[in-house]
């Protein structure tokens, strides 16, 4: 489990293609190795990894199919950077939101509009997300726990700080690159638990005859 607060912007080292189609990457990142271990989790642009190795700073973490498909980080190339963050600690500050490390879907930069102190950015987000995304609630974008702003029906909005521009990749995210997207995981559970509770009390055949 993360937070959405970016610990340290690092930078892809190597991508090694591997059995099947899955790769090996190695992730640069003093900070989130200086106590990594063998089967820790650290996230890299919002997607949970596990840690196989440690040297000099550089993490390697293996990484399916699945996972380079489902999310922005099969685009990923020797030399980009990438949000990186630690997996939360039991009794520490939840300074963000509950983030999974599981990412939902890929979305879009469609524009960006620069404040005097802030940065208005819009984001295209995949058709069957958009029901989750309400104004003022959060989503993780490449790992960055953020709050809506506006929604729309295909897109949504965030107002970046300076802070987030300098010390994530959202800083440096040009109209058309790919983005992964991580929905609020309570608004999930909610629509499941309400699914479930509505067709538990919908009338049935037998019921239905009955009141007849």
């Amino acid at each position: 489990m993360f937070t959405g607060i970016i610990e340290e912007l690092g930078g892809i080292v190597r991508v090694t293609a591997t059995a099947g189609d899955s790769a090996l990457v190695a992730v640069r990142g003093p900070l989130v190795t200086s106590d990594a271990r063998h089967g820790d989790s650290i996230a890299v642009n919002g997607v949970c990894l596990t840690v196989v190795e440690v040297t000099d700073g550089v993490f390697t973490a293996d990484v399916m199919g699945e996972t380079l498909r489902r999310s922005a980080l099969g685009a990923l190339n020797v030399g980009d950077p990438v949000n990186l963050e630690r997996a939360a600690a039991l009794g520490s500050r939840l300074g963000g939101h509950l983030v999974q490390g599981h990412v939902d879907g890929v979305g879009e930069l469609i524009s960006r509009e620069p404040a005097e102190q802030w940065e208005t950015v819009r984001f295209r987000l995949p058709a069957a997300l958009s029901r989750y995304v309400v104004e003022k609630g959060s989503i993780t974008i490449d790992g960055v726990s953020l709050t809506v702003a506006e929604v729309g029906a295909d897109e949504f909005a965030v107002g970046l700080i300076p802070t987030t521009l300098a010390l994530t990749t959202l800083g440096a995210k040009g109209v058309g690159d790919p983005v992964n997207l991580e929905v609020d995981v309570l608004a999930k559970y909610v629509e499941r638990l309400l699914g479930d509770r509505l067709t538990d009390a919908r009338p049935t055949a037998s019921t239905l005859g009955e009141v007849a």
